[in-house]
């Protein structure tokens, strides 16, 4: 779909109206007939329903509900495969030219765009482009970390690693409700539009904390793309553009003043399946209909469907380590495969739907998906210090160990930290969530096969999505 079709689509199902009063509510959106666009957006109501609408439709198939989350990008990182399935095992051969593989990453694009489409129909509405108190400081701040979150991903998937290739093409920055297509950029344009995008929500979302819980909107915030959710992103942003002093200021105040806490060994069961963490969780998309996606494809073993683990996955949890790592009983169950025991990744897999019984889940849960949790801010901290401040780097890297059960390292001789026991620490936390072929492409790595029986290197261009053929073509009239 080119960029002309998706606002084309946009358009015509702009401004759905949606009763939302909780988190509970813009969940099930069911249309209420349509409106004007302009008349939607011109008061606090219709602004709060269209972004409701743009955080919904985050959790799309095409988007972080699947193959932006546990799937796709799963099996790139060769985390996961389907035996005998051609598509995924296209997918993870990066056979880009694949018909299956280009019919994901063309939806991924499309639905992408027309989702930024969408929050910039709210940040062009009058109501919100001349936001300077609250509510409308809000409505703004969440709605430009929504732009720059959606656009940074689409960087991260179909252009080159930055401090790779610093001349690099980009992607088209969308910053209009309009129907002229804009112009592909450079790579560093894009990175200096997403963090202009960033540095101005964070200004306009420093004062939530006063109005919190003050209406159904600033209510459960985890939901929301708020304050130290956006500086978060800025911490991810910055490490992945190599500035790694600006990573670790923001890093460091998430940790610092977000208020979220590492969970304990003993918090680490269900902590995250299909619910967003309590303790950790930044920012998460509710999703009560996760269960229905994520457990045939995860928990159930389907022949030519259900993703299984790579071959020797569970090493990386227990070579070379001291103490039990408690994650390997929450992310991870056996089951019996005609005679055989087979591993599932069953960390994101809702153990109250799993047991037919929704009706025991804790009111305070909410069913979702996690997209930034508060380990990762420890794990960039880490890195960044490394070369820095060694010692602090070690607080860091252990403060998240020891709250998984494992011993703490000493930091010397055979206990050296290094990258490579980060990025070791970063998947075994990680393992499911969407992040790892990023952190792999940020350090062009090279990735062994699930089975180990291949080497695919950064120069075999693994880590470069093509750009969408319907995109391109549409460019050349």
């Amino acid at each position: 779909m080119t960029y002309k079709n998706i606002f084309i689509k946009t358009l015509l199902a702009a401004c759905l109206t949606i009763t939302a009063t909780s988190c509970e509510s813009y969940l099930d959106i069911t249309p209420d007939g349509q409106v004007k666009r302009d008349e939607l957006l011109a008061t606090n109501e219709g602004v709060e329903d269209a972004l409701y609408g743009v955080y919904a439709k985050l959790r799309s198939n095409s988007l972080y509900g699947q193959e932006l989350y546990f799937s796709s990008l799963e099996i790139m990182s060769q985390t996961l495969y389907c035996y005998g399935n051609q598509g995924i095992t296209a997918l993870g051969q990066y056979d880009y030219k694949n018909t299956s593989v280009k019919t994901i990453f063309a939806s991924v694009w499309s639905e992408m765009y027309n989702n930024i489409s969408n929050v910039n129909s709210v940040l062009n509405a009058p109501l919100v482009e001349s936001a300077s108190e609250y509510p409308a400081t809000i409505y703004k701040g969440e709605a430009l970390a929504l732009r720059a979150m959606m656009h940074f991903d689409l960087m991260r998937l179909y252009a080159q690693q930055i401090t790779a290739a610093p001349n690099a093409d980009g992607i088209p920055y969308a910053t209009e409700f309009s129907l002229k297509a804009p112009d592909f950029e450079s790579l560093a344009d894009n990175y200096t539009h997403v963090i202009a995008d960033l540095t101005e929500a964070e200004r306009l979302l420093q004062d939530e904390g006063k109005y919190e819980n003050s209406t159904s909107f600033m209510s459960d915030r985890q939901i929301h793309l708020n304050l130290h959710a956006v500086r978060a992103l800025l911490a991810r942003v910055y490490l992945t553009k190599g500035d790694t002093d600006k990573a670790l200021e923001y890093a460091e105040k998430v940790i610092a003043t977000s208020g979220r806490q590492l969970k304990t060994k003993t918090e680490v069961i269900n902590d995250v399946a299909g619910v967003l963490s309590k303790k950790e969780c930044l920012f998460g998309i509710y999703y009560s209909g996760f269960y229905t996606l994520v457990s045939p494809k995860l928990q159930q073993t389907v022949s030519y469907s259900s993703l299984d683990l790579r071959d020797d996955f569970m090493e990386m949890y227990e070579k070379g380590v001291s103490g039990l790592d408690f994650r390997t009983t929450a992310y991870f169950t056996s089951v019996d495969l005609g005679g055989t025991a087979k591993y599932r990744l069953s960390k994101l897999t809702d153990i109250y739907d799993l047991q037919n019984n929704s009706s025991a889940r804790p009111a305070e849960l909410i069913q979702g998906i996690n997209m930034i949790r508060l380990p990762e801010m420890y794990y960039i901290a880490a890195e960044c210090l490394l070369t820095k401040d060694y010692d602090r780097a070690v607080e860091y890297y252990n403060a998240v160990v020891t709250n998984r059960g494992l011993d703490p390292i000493s930091g010397d001789g055979e206990q050296s930290l290094t990258q490579s026991l980060i990025n070791a620490e970063r998947y075994k936390e990680m393992i499911g969530e969407g992040q790892t072929f990023f952190n792999m492409k940020r350090q062009n790595l090279t990735i062994a096969s699930y089975d180990n029986s291949v080497t695919y290197r950064p120069e075999d261009g693994i880590y470069v999505v093509p750009i969408p053929d319907a995109e391109i073509e549409n460019r050349e009239y």
